[in-house]
C-alpha cells in the first residue's frame, strides 16, 4: 500500500516537472521571439574603427567616414525610424557618409512614401560628400531605373563602376570607387580599379562583400560592404543561422587581408533593415564609423 502511493506520487512528480518544464519552455520561446521581432531590430548600434595607413594625407588624419547599408525601406521600417537614424548619423558629425546599398526593401510596392523618404535622406550632413552604390534589392523589381536618380536628388554621388577623389581645400585627396551590384548589375572591377594608384589611399563601396577576394589583386586599402545583415538571425557562439549568396566568406565586422602590396581592410555591415522576415537574433542593426589615421610608419 505504502509502495503504490509513492509510485503515485511520483508519477505526480514527473507530471508536475513536465508541465513546469513545458510552461518555461513556452514563456522562454515567446520571449525571445518578441525580443527578436520587436526590439532587437528595432536598435541601432554606433560600431567605431580605426583605419591606418601610411598613404592617408596627414590633412585626412581624423577624417570620419560614417557607413550605413541595408535599410529596407517598407512596412517593417518606417518613415519615423528613418528620421531617426538620420538624426542619430548627423549627432555624429561624420565627415563623409557612405551607403552600401539595399535602400527599398520591395520597389514595385513602396511609392507613395518616396518623396518623403529622399527628403529625410537630404538632411543627411556630410561635408566632405555622401556617396553611395547599387545593393540587389535597388536593382531589382524596376528599382534599376529609379535608384541612381533618387540617391542623386538626396544629395548622394552614386558610384556605378567608377572612381572619384575626395579633395580637400589644399588639393591632398583620398579616393573612393564603387562598383554595380554582382548579383543583378553588371560590375566592371578590372576596368574601374586598374585606374586607381598604389600610393594613393583607396576605398572601395560594394554591396557584396565576398567580392573582396577578387578586389584583393588591385591596390584597395579599405572596401565597405553590408548585404548579409551579418546573418539577420545567429545562433550565440555558433553563428549565422543562414548566409547569403557572396556573403558567406565574411558575413560581419572587420577583416584583414593580404592585398596588392599592401593590407587589405574589410567591413561587413550588419544594416539597419530586415527582409523576408521582419526578425534579428544576436544580429543588432549599426552605423560603422570608421576614424582614419596616417601611419607614418
Amino acid at each position: 500500500m505504502h509502495t503504490h502511493h509513492v509510485k503515485k506520487e511520483q508519477k505526480k512528480s514527473i507530471v508536475k516537472i513536465f508541465i513546469i518544464s513545458f510552461i518555461s519552455i513556452v514563456m522562454i520561446s515567446v520571449s525571445l521571439y518578441f525580443y527578436a521581432t520587436e526590439i532587437e531590430r528595432k536598435l541601432v548600434t554606433v560600431t567605431w574603427n580605426e583605419i591606418e595607413a601610411s598613404t592617408i594625407p596627414k590633412e585626412f588624419n581624423n577624417k570620419k567616414i560614417l557607413q550605413f547599408s541595408d535599410v529596407h525601406l517598407g512596412p517593417e521600417f518606417t518613415l519615423k525610424q528613418l528620421e531617426n537614424l538620420v538624426e542619430k548619423m548627423n549627432a555624429l558629425h561624420p565627415d563623409v557618409v557612405v551607403f552600401t546599398g539595399d535602400l527599398i526593401d520591395k520597389f514595385g510596392s513602396y511609392k507613395a512614401e518616396r518623396e518623403e523618404a529622399k527628403g529625410i535622406l537630404q538632411k543627411i550632413h556630410a561635408p566632405l560628400g555622401k556617396y553611395a552604390v547599387f545593393g540587389n534589392h535597388d536593382r531589382g523589381g524596376g528599382g534599376s531605373l529609379f535608384y541612381k536618380k533618387y540617391m542623386e536628388e538626396a544629395g548622394f554621388s552614386v558610384l556605378v563602376n567608377e572612381v572619384q577623389k575626395i579633395k580637400v581645400e589644399n588639393g591632398k585627396y583620398i579616393t573612393i570607387s564603387g562598383l554595380d551590384d554582382f548579383l543583378l548589375g553588371k560590375p566592371q572591377i578590372d576596368s574601374t580599379l586598374k585606374h586607381v594608384r598604389q600610393q594613393d589611399f583607396n576605398m572601395l563601396l560594394v554591396h557584396e562583400p565576398d567580392v573582396v577576394d577578387k578586389v584583393a589583386r588591385y591596390p584597395v586599402d579599405f572596401q565597405m560592404s553590408g548585404h548579409s545583415h551579418g546573418g539577420q538571425v545567429q545562433i550565440p557562439f555558433i553563428g549565422p543561422l543562414i548566409t547569403t549568396k557572396l556573403a558567406e566568406s565574411y558575413v560581419e565586422g572587420m577583416y584583414e587581408l593580404e592585398g596588392k602590396n599592401k593590407p587589405l581592410h574589410l567591413y561587413v555591415n550588419r544594416g539597419i533593415g530586415t527582409t523576408r522576415m521582419p526578425v534579428r537574433f544576436w544580429s543588432v542593426p549599426e552605423l560603422s564609423v570608421f576614424v582614419l589615421k596616417q601611419n607614418s610608419n
